[in-house]
C-alpha cells in the first residue's frame, strides 16, 4: 500500500486496460501542467499544446479500442472521470487566456487607431467608408 499518495489509485489491471490508465495518467500530468502554465505564462504557446492533445486523443482512442467490446474496469472508469475534471479546470483556464489576449489586442488596437487617426477618420471609420470593390 501506498499511504503517501491517497489519491493514486492501485492499479491491479493487465494488457489493454493497463496501457490506457499510464496513458491516462500522462494526459492527466501534463493537462496539470499545461493549466499552470497558461496561469503563469502570458506567452504559454497554445498552438503546440493542442498539438500535443491531438496526439493525446489520437492515443486515447486506440487505447479504447484495445479494450473492444469489453466493459472498462471501474479503474479506468475512474481514471477517465478524474482525467475529465481536470480537463474542466483545464478549460478554464484557456478560456481565460483567450479572454485576456483578446482583451489586450483590442486595446492596443484601439491604441494604434487612435495614434493614427487626424481627428476626422479612424482606421475603423475609413475602412468602413471605402466604396465596395475598392
Amino acid at each position: 500500500m501506498n499511504a503517501g499518495n491517497a489519491s493514486a489509485p492501485v492499479d491491479t489491471s493487465t494488457g489493454p486496460e493497463a496501457g490506457l490508465l499510464n496513458l491516462v495518467a500522462r494526459i492527466e500530468s501534463f493537462i496539470d501542467e499545461e493549466t499552470a502554465a497558461i496561469k503563469g505564462n502570458p506567452q504559454y504557446d497554445l498552438k503546440t499544446s493542442n498539438t500535443r492533445k491531438s496526439r493525446y486523443l489520437y492515443e486515447l482512442g486506440k487505447a479504447f479500442r484495445a479494450l473492444g467490446s469489453s466493459e472498462p474496469s471501474q479503474a479506468v472508469v475512474d481514471a477517465v472521470t478524474h482525467m475529465r475534471e481536470r480537463l474542466t479546470i483545464n478549460a478554464r483556464a484557456i478560456e481565460m487566456h483567450l479572454g485576456a489576449v483578446g482583451e489586450i489586442a483590442e486595446l492596443v488596437q484601439d491604441a494604434i487607431e487612435r495614434a493614427q487617426a487626424d481627428g476626422t477618420y479612424s482606421a475603423r471609420e475609413f475602412a468602413s467608408a471605402a466604396p465596395a470593390g475598392a
